[in-house]
């Protein structure tokens, strides 16, 4: 299962839950206080998954390893190919 299935299946589950109690098709006081709630979850879902994708990346770029050792490895095989070409005759 792909991660866009897991997304979609999810997103679609809580949809049926959330028209479903929108609908008026469960009916149980608690329900019917906190409606207005109900009503906005939708939004408050979106900001908090908004919340949760920010701080995931901030996380994974703060603690983003450096690779000193594969940057001058590259490094000197820029300069070897550069020194290729040079001495096919390829001048910039």
């Amino acid at each position: 299962m792909t991660k866009l299935l897991e997304w979609i299946s999810v997103t679609s589950a809580a949809f049926a839950v959330w028209y479903s109690l929108i609908g008026g098709y469960v009916k149980h006081p608690f329900i019917e206080q906190n409606m207005n709630l109900i009503i906005i979850s939708p939004i408050i879902f979106v900001i908090l998954f908004g919340l949760y994708a920010v701080t995931v990346v901030l996380f994974r770029v703060f603690t983003f390893n450096n690779c000193e050792d594969a940057a001058k490895e590259l490094q000197a095989e820029i300069l070897e190919a550069k020194k290729d070409l040079h001495d096919l005759g390829l001048r910039w």
